[in-house]
């Protein structure tokens, strides 16, 4: 006789947002596996109609509190197409800028806070203070530094206030974009490097498991896929489709559960993975080469199917962001923060952005 197995999970912890895990075996046959989300309807797309375009953004930065930068910027871009809003280099690479300050926060959060717990065996991150003190505040410090970064360039890290369309409602100066360049140096730098150690010693701990998969995230030649691309996949085969990013529906695919409030997507498969991991397996070329190496370090490599590695792509685009930030402040100081004025719309119609 097969095994029977019956798992009702409700508020899986240590996860941004809420979930519920359930799953049916019997005589060894899983009747049932489901993933349902719990949260009510929030009724965005709702709410937005009929806002004048500034207030936009304001309002998806709350989709999420731990992604807010992602999620203006994102409306902010699909603005600025609908309307014919130019924006300089000088405002791509701060935004660029920003977006890395919410990778390294972000990334933090879910690598040390969320997920270390379960490698090293203890319910929640507070067990560790005394078995594991100095990482856990060298954990504490790496969140604070990528939360006070995006806070000095965007006026908040959560929901920011300075992120706007055509520009910035106020800029930072050269003076602060030096200090945090030092502080880079400092605290960023030696802070993560001493972190990495811990990292590499987990690595062996995430099940040997693999789910073949399409892998979804924006994609361009110029930069990794953090600020702007296109939307392109990549399956099993290594075979690549890159969509317009106006085209985002037709990659999407969004349907319908009954008993989950989230929309599920589909695309050539039938589900496919968006992340760290998937900005890796189809961005690998455009990493920087520190980035590339700590890759190498760590024993992740393209294509990788196993979903727990996940995790170790966020620590590998975590020196990707720290290392490119570097880059563009270095262009930044160099130019001189200039001051410019958000600009303004020169036409109307339709816009789309990821």
């Amino acid at each position: 006789m097969g095994t029977n197995i019956k798992i009702d999970v409700h508020h899986l912890t240590r996860v941004e947002g809420h979930g519920n895990i359930v799953v049916n075996v019997a005589d060894g046959k899983v009747e049932k596996c489901e993933w349902r989300v719990p949260e009510a309807p929030r009724f965005f797309e709702a709410m937005v109609r009929g806002r004048h375009y500034s207030e936009v953004a304001r309002i998806t930065s709350r989709i999420c509190g731990i992604c807010s930068i992602g999620h203006t910027l994102a409306s902010i871009k699909a603005t600025e197409n609908a309307l014919g809003i130019p924006v300089s280099p000088q405002t791509v690479k701060l935004r660029r800028l920003t977006k890395h300050a919410e990778n390294v926060d972000s990334h933090t959060v879910h690598v040390l806070f969320l997920a270390a717990p379960d490698l090293l065996g203890v319910p929640s991150v507070f067990p560790l203070v005394p078995t594991h003190g100095e990482v856990v505040r060298r954990a504490l410090r790496l969140k604070r530094f990528g939360h006070e970064w995006g806070s000095l360039l965007a006026g908040r890290t959560t929901h920011p206030t300075r992120l706007v369309p055509g520009g910035f409602a106020e800029l930072p100066t050269t003076a602060d974009l030096k200090k945090l360049r030092q502080r880079f140096m400092e605290e960023l730098v030696p802070e993560f490097e001493q972190i990495l150690p811990v990292v590499a010693s987990l690595a062996d701990k995430f099940p040997s498991f693999e789910r073949p998969t399409e892998f979804m995230a924006l994609h361009s030649e110029q930069e990794y896929g953090l600020y702007d691309g296109d939307v392109q996949t990549v399956t099993p085969d290594g075979v690549k489709k890159l969509y317009p990013v106006a085209d985002y529906r037709k990659c999407t695919n969004e349907y319908v559960h009954p008993f989950s409030t989230a929309k599920y997507t589909k695309n050539r498969m039938a589900s496919y993975m968006a992340g760290a991991l998937a900005r890796f397996n189809n961005n690998y070329d455009q990493l920087h080469p520190e980035a590339k190496k700590l890759a190498a370090l760590l024993g992740l490599k393209p294509l990788c199917f196993n979903p727990y590695q996940n995790t170790v792509a966020q620590v590998v685009e975590i020196a990707h962001s720290v290392h490119e930030s570097l880059g563009l402040l270095d262009e930044l100081i160099a130019d001189g923060v200039r001051p410019e004025e958000p600009n303004k719309p020169t036409k109307h119609g339709a816009g789309a952005s990821a």
